[in-house]
This record gives structure tokens, C-alpha cells and sequence, in this order.
């Protein structure tokens, strides 16, 4: 439960070393550059824009390369591989590759011809196609299609838009022109003629006027007989297929190439960064400096690096009350996979208590209370245990998330077998329709929800209970913790008293246990202080909820106004239903399936049933009331839970590091 201290840091090194150090910075990913030293006569900042832009359109070119050898020579994947991080890289492997990246980069640009030079070609075929269809009607005629006719005659070769007869398409000709021609159809079809006409050249005018009025268009020019032609378009369409098997196959055989196209994007990548961290330095003729801030667990190790290695130095201080210092999370083992829904909300402001450590138990009994399924926990242990154990190289981001739906799913387990759920009531179906023993059952270890839902929603509420005033018992310590003990006691101990007093009240009221089904009812005696500590509490956040004004008129009207908030816990509390919606949604619909499946009874297409509908059934369930309990606990920890005593709006610590895609540099050794 711990912010990590930070240190600020200012490094100065020669400027002869500055790619080394930066190098070095970038794989220890300790420090988070700021470069806030401003420009003077001697330290300047260089532009390093049209570089970083260079870099980029590298690592550009290298992932456009790597989708084109995707689409040419797939990637064998696993269905689990996505898990996989990035694979390590020794910083001997590193710069060997470095001095290869020009090679490197020759290949994806030859990929990326390929695919150029694959397009056009995809691009020309459907043209080639087109014409070659267009040709099928004149396949049998025995002149060029662009045949125009001779010194005295004109000629016109063509189609129209519907079928004719040699006889109606000469009396329709006629109807438009008394000029003499001769007509010849080379092919009829349902959706058109085509035909080939010769008058005297000194008619043409007129022929062609009457063609027009009947629709008459040319055909593709071509200076070669349509048989000849159509020769020639299909050597052309199969040179053009086989070059694109050449070109594809060309294309596959840079498989061997994948690892290194995917360091020269990775390479590319850090290279730009580093540029940008490189731009806001400030430097000399002869010097740089670097300023940011650094773990101060990590600062002696930085600073001792730095000496040894370079000549450089590193100077450290403790930021100012004012300065917005980044934030880093430091948990014991069982708590640090809650660090992510910390972060998700927001991280601690300055000097604000990391809330991970007290959130995360609760976290995980709800998410088990709203699952409670022995079976669905168990799957969701296994799952994880075996992705951590199989994938060694996962990124510290999904590792945490599959800590925290393990420690989930251990407590969802943990509720299933107390409340006797594996598989909602699969145990009992199933010996029932299948060996006809109804006898056998999974009894619950506690209680029954589904056949108790009042004694389930007490005890969620009284879960709800322990949950809010925690976070105000946190709020209690910070208080106390600052000195600010009178806050502690106008914000805290007063809302203890009316609230805590208001609840064991209502539990002196017979009424109201028995319709809460609670097999006991406090004396008239708890009653009667539990009402005086309530008065207490409400008299007191009356006189104090308005402190911070002088007039004691507007400080009473502002406390009976914070006396009202006592509905917001009454509705805070009701919120903690949720547990008992979300835990009997999951056991109710695991019977639903469970009972479909068994609709055939016991026999060779009953079994088979059961089976599909058990799979998929219980798949689902898992899957939407997994997904709902994640939401929901979220849900009560962010506005029940945290509104209580945080604020957070805390920066995260974002350190200069090797942000890669597929490989991560190692470093010899470690800060």
C-alpha cells in the first residue's frame, strides 16, 4: 500500500556519449524524461523533426512489409499465442542486428514492391478479362473491328441493343434512310446484334444517322482480326497470372525474413522515441542534459551506472511541494494485480494513500460473490495458471490481469462450494437423469441462495456495510495520519455514530428483522443508545458539515443539508443488492441449461443433447456473468467504496523505455 518516493534527477554527460546514454536510459526504462531546462546562450535544444519523421516512415514501411508477407506466408499461431509477449533480445543479438537494419530495410522495401507491382498487374487482368468477352460475339468474324472500309465504300461495324432479324433490321434501316447498303449480321443474342454494314461512301452520313437512331455503338478497336486478338489477350492474361505466382512466391520466400522485418519496426520504433526525448534536450557544444524524475530506490544504482560506464553524472533532489510528480505503485504480491483498477479510476494525488492494498480483498470476494460458481472458479484458476505457466514472456500488464482473475477466480470457487453451486445444480441433474439416483446433490457447505434469496440479500447487505465503513475507517486513518484530527471526527467518527447507530436501531425493531428474516432481535436497551449515538452523530454533523463559514446561520442550513446525505448511504447500502441479483442470475441460468440439456433423458440422443447444451450453455453463462461481475464490482468499488475517501488525479510515472511491439532489448544488468 505504497506510492513509490520519487526522485527528480539531472544528468549531464558529453555529448560524444549522448547515444549510448540515451540508449542506455531507454533499456533500463527508469527515468521519465521531462527536459524542462530552458534555452540559454550555451544550452540549446536541436530539431530533430525531420529525422524522427524518417524513422517513422521506416517503421512504417517495415509493419506494411509485415502485412505483406502475412497475406503471402501466414504466420503459424497458436489460439492461445496472443498471449505471448515480447521475446526477449540479448544486447549482443541487438546490435548485430543494428548494423544489419539497412539490409533489413532493403527487404521490406522489396516486399513492399511486390505488392505494388501486384496490384497493378490484379488491377490490368479484369481489363483484359472485359475485353476478351466483349470479343466472344465476333469471334467468327474475318475482318479487323476497326475496319473503316475502302477508298469508295464506308464501313460500320457494330452492335445494337436487341435482337433483329436480317429482314426487320433491314426494313428498319430503310424506314430511317433511302441510301443503298449492304448488311450482314455476325451475331444475334437475346440482349443484342451485331452487324456489319457497307454503303457507298458518299451515304455514309446517312447510314450512320439511321444506325445511331436504332442505338448502334462500335466495338473495343482493335487493328487485329477478333480470333487473332483474342489469341493475343489470353497469352497476355496467363503471362500476367503466372507473374503474379512468380511474384508470390517471391513474396513466401521472405518468411525467413519475418523475425528481422519485425526488430527493424521494433528498432525503428525506438529510434523515433528516443529522437523525440533527443529534441527537448538541452545541449552544448561539448554537453547534455538531462532532467526528469527516477524511482529514488532506483537513483544509486542510476547514478552509479552513469560513472561507471560513461562520462556522465547524475545529480538527484527532492521535488518541490508544488511540482506534479508522477505516480508509481508498489503492492505486496496478493494486492499489486488491483493496481490496474486503481489506475483505471484514477492513481493517488499528491501525498494521497494508494488504496490498492485495502481494495483488492474486497475486490475479489465480490467478483466470487456476484459469480459464485465452484466449477466457473475452478475454470478460471486453471485457465490462468496454465497461460502464466506455458507463456513465460507476458507483458507485466496482462500478467497482472491474469493474477487478478485468478485470485477472482479462487473466490469464486470459494463462494460456489459455501453456497453449493458447480455448475448451478449440474451434480444433481445429471445423477438423476443418467443413474437415476436423485439422491445425489452438492449441499452447500453454508447456505442455498437460490431457495434463501432474503438470507442472501442480508448478508449482502450486511457485506456492504463492512465495505463502506472501511473506506470510511480509511478516511479515518489518512485524517488522523495528517493531523487533522478534528476532521477526522467532524468527517468520520460523526457519520460512524448515525449511520452505525440508525442500523443496530432498525435491528431493535421487530418488524423490521422479521421481514428481513433475521432470527434475532436486539433489546430495547441497544435501541435506546444505538438512537442517542444516532442523535449524536446527526447534532454534530449539523454543527460542523458547514465549518468553513462564519455565520452560523448558513453553517446550520449547510449541516442540515449534510445530514441529508445519510440517504446517499441508505442508497449505497440498497446498491450491495446487486450481490444477490448477480449471484442468483449466474445459479438460475446454469439450471435453465442444465435442465434443456436433460429434456431427452437418458439415452444415446439425450446424452448428446446434454452435452452440446452444457458446453455451450455453461460457456455463455460463464462468459456474460463473468463479464457482469467484473463491471459491477468495479462499479461498488469506484462510486461506493473510493467516494468515500479518495480523489486520486494522480499522473502515472511514464519512463523513458523500449515501448516495442515484438522484442525487448535485455539489459546486462539491472537498476
Amino acid at each position: 500500500m505504497a506510492v513509490v518516493p520519487m526522485k527528480k534527477v539531472l544528468i549531464c554527460g558529453l555529448k560524444k556519449e549522448r547515444k549510448h546514454i540515451l540508449e542506455f536510459l531507454q533499456r533500463q526504462g527508469a527515468v521519465e524524461v521531462t527536459s524542462k531546462t530552458p534555452e540559454d546562450s550555451v544550452f540549446q535544444k536541436m530539431d530533430v523533426s525531420s529525422s524522427r519523421t524518417v524513422f517513422l516512415r521506416n517503421a512504417s514501411q517495415a509493419e506494411q512489409a509485415l502485412e505483406v508477407l502475412s497475406k503471402y506466408a501466414p504466420e503459424k499461431k497458436g489460439l492461445l499465442d496472443s498471449f505471448d509477449g515480447r521475446k526477449p533480445l540479448s544486447l549482443e543479438t541487438y546490435e548485430a542486428l543494428t548494423a544489419r537494419h539497412g539490409e533489413i530495410l532493403k527487404k521490406a522495401s522489396r516486399l513492399l514492391a511486390i505488392a505494388r507491382s501486384l496490384g497493378e498487374i490484379r488491377s490490368r487482368i479484369p481489363a483484359l478479362e472485359q475485353e476478351l468477352e466483349a470479343l466472344v460475339p465476333w469471334e467468327a468474324f474475318d475482318l479487323p473491328l476497326d475496319f473503316k472500309g475502302t477508298r469508295k465504300t464506308a464501313a460500320f461495324i457494330g452492335s445494337l441493343p436487341q435482337p433483329y432479324t436480317l429482314e426487320d433490321l433491314t426494313g428498319a434501316i430503310q424506314e430511317q434512310t433511302q441510301a443503298a447498303f449492304s448488311l450482314t449480321l455476325v451475331s444475334v443474342s437475346k440482349v443484342q446484334t451485331c452487324l456489319f454494314a457497307v454503303c457507298g461512301r458518299q451515304d455514309a452520313p446517312q447510314v450512320d444517322l439511321a444506325l445511331k437512331k436504332l442505338g448502334f455503338q462500335r466495338p473495343l478497336l482493335t487493328s487485329l482480326v477478333p480470333a487473332a486478338r483474342r489469341t493475343e489477350l489470353l497469352q497476355e492474361l496467363e503471362t500476367q497470372k503466372n507473374r503474379i505466382r512468380e511474384l508470390e512466391q517471391e513474396a513466401a520466400s521472405f518468411a525467413d525474413a519475418r523475425e528481422e522485418l519485425k526488430f527493424l519496426l521494433d528498432y525503428y520504433t525506438m529510434r523515433a522515441e528516443k529522437y523525440e526525448v533527443l529534441g527537448g534536450l538541452a545541449q552544448s557544444k561539448t554537453v547534455f542534459l538531462i532532467t526528469g524524475y527516477v524511482p529514488a530506490e532506483k537513483a544509486e544504482g542510476l547514478k552509479d551506472a552513469l560513472e561507471n560506464r560513461y562520462q556522465a553524472f547524475a545529480e538527484f533532489q527532492d521535488p518541490g511541494a508544488d511540482e506534479d510528480v508522477p505516480v508509481l505503485l508498489r503492492n505486496h504480491p496478493l494486492a499489486e494485480p488491483a493496481e490496474s483498477i486503481v489506475e483505471s479510476y484514477s492513481l493517488p494525488g499528491k501525498g494521497e494513500l494508494d488504496p490498492t492494498a485495502i481494495m483488492a480483498p474486497f475486490y475479489y470476494l465480490l467478483f466470487g460473490l456476484m459469480l459464485s460458481d465452484g466449477a466457473y472458479g475452478l475454470i478460471m484458476v486453471f485457465g490462468c495458471l496454465y497461460v502464466m505457466k506455458k507463456y513465460k514472456n507476458l507483458e507485466p500488464g496482462m500478467r497482472k490481469t491474469l493474477k487478478l482473475f485468478l485470485y477472482c477466480g479462487i473466490s469464486t470457487a470459494f463462494w460456489g462450494f459455501l453456497f453449493g453451486s458447480f455448475f448451478g445444480d449440474a451434480v444433481n441433474i445429471i445423477a438423476t437423469t443418467f443413474f437415476d439416483r436423485p439422491d445425489i446433490r452438492l449441499a452447500p457447505l453454508w447456505f442455498e441462495p437460490i431457495s434463501l434469496p432474503m438470507k442472501m440479500l442480508v448478508f449482502s447487505f450486511a457485506f456492504g456495510i463492512v465495505h463502506l465503513f472501511t473506506g470510511l475507517g480509511v478516511k479515518l486513518y489518512v485524517s488522523v495520519k495528517a493531523g487533522c484530527l478534528k476532521d477526522a471526527v467532524y468527517d468520520v467518527v460523526f457519520w460512524y455514530l448515525l449511520v452505525g447507530g440508525a442500523i443496530v436501531y432498525m435491528l431493535t425493531m421487530p418488524m423490521f428483522t422479521q421481514m428481513l428474516g433475521l432470527g434475532f432481535t436486539l433489546p430495547a436497551l441497544a435501541g435506546t443508545l444505538s438512537a442517542a449515538a444516532a442523535a449524536v452523530g446527526a447534532v454534530g454533523i449539523i454543527l460542523t458539515s458547514g465549518r468553513e463559514s462564519k455565520n452560523w446561520g448558513k453553517r446550520i442550513l449547510k449541516g442540515l443539508y449534510g445530514v441529508y446525505g445519510v440517504t446517499s448511504y441508505l442508497s449505497d447500502i440498497l446498491s450491495y443488492s446487486r450481490l444477490l441479483a448477480l449471484g442468483l442470475a449466474t445459479s438460475v441460468i446454469s439450471t435453465v441449461f442444465n435442465q434443456l440439456g436433460s429434456m431427452l433423458g437418458n439415452s444415446i440422443p439425450g446424452i448428446i443433447l446434454f452435452i452440446l447444451v452444457f458446453v455451450i450453455g455453461h460457456t455463455l453463462n460463464l462468459a456474460i456473468n463473468a463479464l457482469g461481475a467484473y463491471v459491477h464490482t468495479n462499479r461498488l468499488q469506484f462510486v461506493e467504496f473510493f467516494g468515500k475517501f479518495y480523489e486520486g488525479g494522480g499522473k502515472k510515472f511514464s519512463p523513458f523505455a523500449i515501448h516495442t511491439k515484438y522484442f525487448k532489448v535485455k539489459e546486462d544488468k539491472s537498476l
